[in-house]
């Protein structure tokens, strides 16, 4: 895994959420070979939209905020890895 990692999420966090994603999806991937830098979508990680509500749902229950399928924000927070553990790390309750 890079170690590109910013000031909002560390590197802890980011493992805790590559961790997390694999287990929900079950992917067959270690968590540390996930690029936090690489789309989730498409040719990245490969996720499709249910997937995405599925990481979605696991964040929520387990950060304490939600993860609305309306946000406008959504493209954005799930862009990526890095993306998505900043975002969480920015509005975390737990």
């Amino acid at each position: 895994m890079t170690q590109n990692v910013s000031a909002t999420a560390d590197a802890t966090l980011l493992a805790e959420v590559a961790e997390m994603t694999v287990s929900a999806l079950n992917l067959e991937i270690r968590p540390s070979d996930i690029d936090p830098a690489a789309p989730l979508y498409g040719d990245g990680l490969g996720l499709d939209s249910i997937d995405i509500l599925e990481v979605a749902l696991v964040v929520s229950k387990r950060y304490g905020f939600s993860l609305r399928a309306d946000n406008e924000d959504n493209l954005r927070i799930f862009s990526s890895l890095q993306s998505l553990a900043d975002y969480i790390a920015a509005h975390r309750t737990q």
